[in-house]
């Protein structure tokens, strides 16, 4: 029998481009629960799953507490409950993107008039000064 790899949180944070307090910060908030070998943090590879899993939520947008949900139903045999939650908090982050890109398309349309309109009148301002 062999024994489960383990990492330090230096091997961590150095894996995953993260400081150590980033990685003791998920620990506060339930994200992760290394062992303990002494004053030493051990991580297991669970964790280190976690911890990738949690990162890509991050990037993706979600809360803490919406990773930590989808990361507490992980483990499981039947974990169609999880993909089903994830799927779920996928769909709401497109449509919040979605509502976000369509946003910033208007604001840039209005920039695209307004530059226009300015442009104009230096040119009109330019002209007259002749």
């Amino acid at each position: 029998m062999t024994a489960e790899r383990t990492y330090t949180i230096t091997e961590l944070s150095r894996e995953f481009d993260i400081t150590p307090r980033a990685i003791r910060f998920y620990e506060d908030q339930g994200l992760l629960a290394p062992a303990r070998l002494g004053r030493s943090r051990v991580y297991s590879r669970a964790d280190r799953t976690r911890l990738k899993l949690a990162l890509r939520g991050k990037r993706l947008g979600l809360s803490l507490a919406e990773i930590k949900q989808i990361l507490d139903m992980y483990g499981g045999a039947n974990n169609t409950p999880q993909l089903q939650r994830f799927q779920k908090v996928l769909s709401e982050r497109r449509a919040a993107l979605a509502q976000q890109l369509e946003d910033i398309e208007v604001v840039l349309g209005e920039i695209d008039l307004l530059e226009k309109q300015c442009t104009a009148l230096l040119k009109a301002r330019s002209g007259a000064a002749d």
